[in-house]
């Protein structure tokens, strides 16, 4: 069930101009996959990206030259994360958005078919600005965005 949320072309934009640093929940090392073209694309755009996958962290993998973390929790040792980009389930992806809040991330972004909009209220009540069911490749051309804003 996809709800009633409504993204703010406005929250967008923010998110994806302040946004320097980005942890990747669901990255993949299957090319095929969409978390894969997403990250590389982010990457390309000017976003330092930051894959999550325990299964992939255990074997000290590597994932488009950045080190692939076993959590959030982790990244923090070393980055900053300001946006949590999240490919999993909706129902799992609350218990990304809730550790998207502990690490004090500025927002969350759950992927094109990921829906959870009580993750997304307690975001809200944390302060995070937030953005569900779409994906920032489709965003970003649309309001014309190329990539963070150097001068922030």
């Amino acid at each position: 069930m996809l709800g009633s949320w409504i993204n703010d072309d406005d929250v967008i934009r923010r998110v994806l101009k302040t946004t320097k640093t980005i942890a990747l929940v669901g990255a993949s090392n299957n090319n095929l996959r969409a978390s894969n073209h997403v990250m590389s694309t982010l990457q390309e755009m000017g976003y330092k990206v930051i894959p999550i996958n325990p299964g992939l962290a255990k074997q000290n993998a590597t994932l488009h030259g950045e080190k692939v973390y076993m959590d959030l929790q982790s990244v923090v040792a070393d980055y900053t994360i300001d946006m949590v980009d999240i490919f999993r389930r909706s129902q799992d992806a609350g218990q990304f958005v809730d550790e998207a809040i502990a690490i004090g991330a500025k927002s969350v972004w759950l992927q094109l078919g990921v829906v959870d909009e009580e993750a997304g209220k307690r975001a809200l009540d944390a302060g995070l600005m937030v953005v569900m069911n779409t994906c920032p490749l489709m965003d970003a051309p649309r309001l014309g965005i190329s990539g963070p804003d150097a001068r922030l």
